[in-house]
């Protein structure tokens, strides 16, 4: 019987590591060199979250945004930014076949900010998945992507660059209350599967090790809407930078760094904001944070 084994991340160390596979800016580079990014979601209801996903890849580096998003949500989303693209396909019959062109475009994926619960739109999504599976896309699932794996975990059981963020209910809707349970079922995920559980600790599950990381508390006890979808897309940029580096393990560093980054977001946007801070005032400070915590030499 396996037994999780719980370790501290050494935050610092970590973030000398990231620092080094961060892309350098040339004149060298050409459109989309440093990320281009796909995001999955957005309904009638839900119109932030794929935006907050969307805007966060580009806002800490990469080059292009993409959303595809059922076409209700499509008019609200642009009218949102105009950096990002807007794809208004994901309710038609034919989404799939409209997706496939631009997903082998695309560096990583995001599925499930915002996506709802349509029956339809699920079910597209769940082949969205399994496209970017055998396409060998990076794949991060959030959200309500995460839905669609609680009866269907099988879907990414032996696949490679996977990375879940769910939050602590939602982790339990994946892999039940009972540990040993949960422990035996993340052993089917294999070795190409990480787990970023969100909470007060980020906890970075790797599945085939039995190796749980915790990160340290950070941010603020403000806990608005829309954190969740800064994260994703942070990731999403981070992971597609830590794939090109030579460093190991590509997916748990991106994890770590993306935990961290979120937490001091929350907290610099907390400071000067309080309660009546937003998941919008913490886009604000991308740029204060990342230049800090990245980039800075002293």
């Amino acid at each position: 019987m396996s037994k999780i084994i719980e370790i501290p991340v050494h935050t610092q160390k970590l973030l000398t590591i990231f620092r080094t596979i961060i892309p350098k800016l040339t004149n060298g580079k050409y459109k989309g060199q440093y990320g281009r990014i796909g995001v999955i979601g957005g309904s009638l209801e839900y119109t932030g979250a794929p935006y907050f996903a969307a805007i966060s890849a580009i806002k800490v580096g990469a080059d292009l945004s993409h959303v595809f998003c059922h076409a209700e949500a499509a008019p609200v989303i642009k009218s949102y930014s105009p950096d990002l693209i807007v794809h208004p396909i994901l309710d038609r019959e034919d989404a799939v076949e409209q997706i496939k062109p631009w997903i082998d475009r695309l560096h990583v994926v995001v599925v499930g900010p915002g996506l709802g619960r349509d029956l339809g739109v699920l079910k597209t999504a769940a082949h969205v998945i399994k496209l970017c599976l055998a396409m060998g896309k990076p794949l991060i699932v959030d959200a309500d992507g995460l839905f669609i794996l609680n009866n269907n975990i099988e879907l990414i059981c032996g696949q490679r660059n996977v990375i879940l963020t769910p939050n602590a209910i939602e982790f339990q809707r994946l892999f039940g209350q009972d540990a040993t349970a949960a422990r035996e079922k993340m052993l089917r995920l294999g070795n190409g599967v990480v787990i970023l559980e969100k909470g007060a600790n980020d906890k970075i599950h790797i599945p085939h090790t039995s190796e749980m990381y915790t990160m340290p508390v950070g941010g603020s006890g403000r806990r608005c809407g829309g954190q969740g979808d800064l994260l994703s897309g942070s990731l999403a940029t981070f992971f597609y930078w830590s794939l090109q580096s030579n460093q190991p393990n590509p997916a748990y560093l991106a994890a770590c760094a993306s935990s961290y980054f979120l937490k001091r977001l929350n907290l610099a946007a907390f400071q000067k904001l309080g309660r009546s801070m937003v998941a919008s005032d913490m886009i604000n400070e991308i740029s204060s944070v990342f230049k800090v915590e990245f980039e800075s030499t002293s």
